[in-house]
């Protein structure tokens, strides 16, 4: 099997001194799997643009393409700013296997995104594998939900003890897995996309400025066969 291309795409909006850290946590990962980091400033207006060029510039990152900055002329939101940076595909022209979409606030562990690359090789139906996510205090961050229903809703609204019990199943946050499962969405700060399911069934709906854009995206993937992942080990 030849070796999966994957382009990082980091997405920054104001905050180039988090963007830094992301891409250096990214290209430690690429040294390992290979692929390219994409950094996008979504707009920023504010210098940032200019101040990541210095960085990538400073550290040598630009010089073997493995890293390219690119800027798109307005903020459109998390999924038209990854949309944007979806289009450029990798340095060569050719668009990747799997797309990895990468908060500028978060930073993969060692072997994190080759977990995520082994979960869609074990399950050719799987769009798309999201990672495990923690604070820096070491505290789980849930990022798991079933899609929202009106008993979900309901439950969400009224908080009740009884009330969550009776509707267990519909509870939109879901409970913390030990083990890799298959959910109805999941957040997109660590995730790991498959370009065939992509090209299947389009990107992000840029309607949505921020939240839910994953939701939609999941949903509109679920209703055409392709399966969203939790991957704990990642």
């Amino acid at each position: 099997m030849n070796q999966p291309t994957f382009l990082t795409i980091i997405l920054n909006f104001r905050t180039p001194d988090l963007t830094i850290k992301a891409a250096e946590a990214a290209l430690r990962v690429l040294r390992v799997l290979g692929g390219e980091v994409l950094i996008v400033d979504n707009g920023s207006g504010d210098g940032s643009y200019d101040t990541l060029c210095d960085h990538v510039a400073a550290r040598g990152w630009d010089k073997d393409g493995d890293l390219r900055m690119v800027q798109s002329p307005q903020n459109g939101g998390f999924g038209a700013g990854n949309n944007f940076g979806m289009a450029h595909g990798l340095a060569s022209g050719a668009q990747p296997d799997f797309y990895y979409l990468l908060n500028s606030d978060a930073w993969p562990d060692p072997g994190a995104v080759g977990k995520l690359l082994e979960l869609m090789h074990a399950q050719p139906k799987a769009g798309m594998a999201g990672s495990h996510i923690r604070g820096e205090d070491d505290g789980d961050h849930c990022t798991i939900f079933r899609f929202p229903t009106i008993a979900g809703e309901f439950e969400g609204a009224a908080r009740l003890g009884v009330i969550t019990r009776m509707l267990h199943d519909s509870v939109v946050p879901m409970e913390i897995p030990a083990q890799t499962t298959q959910v109805d969405w999941t957040a997109g700060a660590s995730l790991l996309m498959r370009r065939e399911m992509l090209d299947e069934i389009g990107g992000f709906d840029e309607t949505f400025f921020l939240y839910y854009e994953e939701t939609e995206l999941c949903h509109r993937a679920a209703r055409a066969g392709w399966q969203t992942y939790y991957v704990p080990s990642s």
